[in-house]
């Protein structure tokens, strides 16, 4: 095995609990049950949900996609290698 190979399955190992980690963390999402059979799915919207990015959720949202994509990167580079 080459250098570059150990080293990127390194970092790719840190960045698969570092994806983990950020799925973990973030608030379930209570979707289901009879608000959405009713009909009432997301009607109101409050301060918390328009501002939701500039909080610690929206954070962790951000870096789940930029993980994702850092993870499917990695994980080309990895089989190309």
């Amino acid at each position: 095995m080459s250098t570059t190979f150990i080293i990127l399955s390194i970092v790719f190992a840190v960045a698969c609990l570092a994806l983990i980690s950020a799925i973990l963390l973030q608030k379930k999402r209570d979707a289901g049950g009879v608000g959405s059979i009713a009909g009432m799915g997301n009607v109101a919207e409050t301060y918390w949900d328009k501002n939701k990015g500039r909080s610690m959720e929206g954070s962790l949202e951000k870096w789940t996609k930029i993980g994702a994509v850092v993870l499917a990167a990695l994980a080309l580079v990895l089989c190309l290698v």
